[in-house]
C-alpha cells in the first residue's frame, strides 16, 4: 500500500513539473529544470493540503494555504538558486510589493488561482488510482 502511495505522489510531482515546465515555455519562452523540480513540489504540496484539510475548510481558504505555500517554497528555491548559486532564473525586483527579487504580490495572487486546477487535477489524479 505504502508503495502505492509513492508511486502515486511520484507520479503527480512529474506530472505537476512537466506543466508547469510547458506552462513556462509557452509563456516565457524559457525555463530551468529547478523549476520542474519546483512545479512538481507545489502541485504535490497543493494536493496534500487539500487531503489534509478534506471537508473542514472551504476550497477558497485551501487556495489562501497552496498560495502561502507556493510563495514561500519559491522564496527559499529563489534564495538558493538566485542568490546563494547566482543562477539568475528570475528576477522579481522590478515588479510592485515584491521581497529580495525572489517573491512578489503579483505572482503571489497568480499562485492563488493557479491553485485551484491544481487541486482539482489532484483530486482527479487521487480518484483515478484504485489501490487494491
Amino acid at each position: 500500500m505504502l508503495i502505492n502511495r509513492i508511486t502515486l505522489e511520484f507520479s503527480k510531482f512529474m506530472l505537476g513539473g512537466s506543466v508547469y515546465y510547458m506552462l513556462e515555455m509557452l509563456i516565457r519562452q524559457r525555463s530551468h529544470w529547478t523549476m520542474f523540480v519546483l512545479g512538481g513540489l507545489c502541485f504535490v504540496i497543493c494536493g496534500i493540503i487539500d487531503n489534509i484539510f478534506s471537508d473542514s475548510i472551504n476550497i477558497w481558504e485551501k487556495m489562501v494555504w497552496c498560495m502561502v505555500t507556493i510563495t514561500v517554497s519559491e522564496l527559499i528555491v529563489g534564495l538558493i538558486v538566485n542568490v546563494v548559486l547566482g543562477w539568475q532564473i528570475w528576477d522579481y525586483t522590478r515588479m510592485p510589493f515584491q521581497v529580495m527579487g525572489q517573491i512578489c504580490v503579483p505572482f503571489m495572487l497568480l499562485w492563488y488561482f493557479v491553485s485551484l486546477p491544481a487541486i482539482l487535477l489532484s483530486r482527479l489524479c487521487d480518484r483515478l488510482v484504485v489501490f487494491t
